[in-house]
């Protein structure tokens, strides 16, 4: 037996839904399509022997975290370090007005985030050390078993690059994560082995399909 780390990211927001930067400074409520992505995880994981599940503090990843937790009468575990990147005064604008009215650190970004912050914002190392305090947390935790963290875009991918031996600069480039999808992690006697990444199977046809990231 081994430790299973689940990451699925929120179901979705009007923000992603249009393509907006919506970080941590941000904290929107689910579409009802979100919420229809979260029931859809729920039913096809409540099977899964879970040990715990973990969620950032933002509503929209609560809410993602809510159904599994309802089924299953689990205390959902709130952990600050899961939260999605700060974008600073990009919050809430397209990528369209960020590369107009804040060119130079955008394109800086774009081609380096792990140094290069959204304007007042957090750059990709940040996240990286403090999403692995709570891996770290879980593996002393738990040694075997199945464990579910509800987060964000960005921290998703930050988290499995670190894990996985990705640069961290990359993560904009070399990993999916669609809402509502689940990556799964296994830890090994040799290392993190990636088995899922932004799986969207518990989705049906119309949820998969609908606009935005």
């Amino acid at each position: 037996m081994s430790l299973k780390l689940f990451l699925l990211r929120h179901g979705q927001t009007p923000f992603s839904r249009d393509n907006a930067f919506c970080g941590a400074g941000l904290d929107p409520e689910l579409t009802p399509d979100g919420l229809e992505m979260a029931r859809a995880f729920a039913n096809a994981y409540r099977a899964t022997p879970w040990s715990a599940i973990y969620a950032s503090p933002l509503r929209r990843t609560m809410a993602t975290a809510q159904p599994l937790c309802d089924a299953l009468s689990m205390t959902m575990e709130v952990r600050d370090d899961l939260k999605e990147i700060q974008y600073g005064k990009w919050e809430g604008q397209t990528i369209e007005t960020v590369s107009r009215d804040f060119h130079d650190d955008y394109i800086r970004w774009s081609a380096d985030p792990a140094w290069n912050a959204p304007t007042g914002g957090e750059p990709a190392v940040a996240i990286a050390r403090r999403t692995l305090r709570v891996s770290e947390e879980i593996r002393q935790r738990f040694s075997t078993g199945n464990v579910l963290a509800v987060s964000h875009k960005a921290t998703i991918r930050i988290l499995l690059c670190s894990l996985l031996g990705i640069d961290v600069g990359r993560f904009r480039y070399r990993l999916s994560c669609p809402v509502g999808s689940v990556s799964m992690v296994e830890f090994t006697s040799e290392g993190p082995l990636l088995h899922l990444l932004a799986d969207r199977a518990h989705l049906d046809q119309k949820l998969r399909s609908l606009p935005g990231t």
